[in-house]
């Protein structure tokens, strides 16, 4: 017996969203780990507000990633 599934463009459309929204999910790891990191390494307040300043611009791109990326997988599972 073969096989008549193939692959579609809803199935793209839900593994790539799973695939940009696990990407987030890995943005937002490293911005914990980041803030982890330099309040482990108890900085004064004024290199932790640098830290803090270089790391919420990628958490807010993390946090759009990941939501983006959902958002994509639930428009593929409606059209499929």
């Amino acid at each position: 017996m073969e096989s008549t599934e193939t692959f579609s463009l809803f199935d793209g459309l839900i593994w790539g969203g799973a695939a940009i929204s696990v990407l987030g999910l890995v943005g937002l790891m490293w911005c914990v780990v980041t803030v982890w990191r330099a309040r482990r390494a108890k900085l004064d307040d004024t290199e932790m507000r640098a830290v803090m300043q270089r790391v919420l611009p990628r958490n807010l791109g993390a946090l759009f990633l990941s939501v983006i990326g959902l958002m994509v997988v639930i428009i593929g599972i409606f059209l499929s």
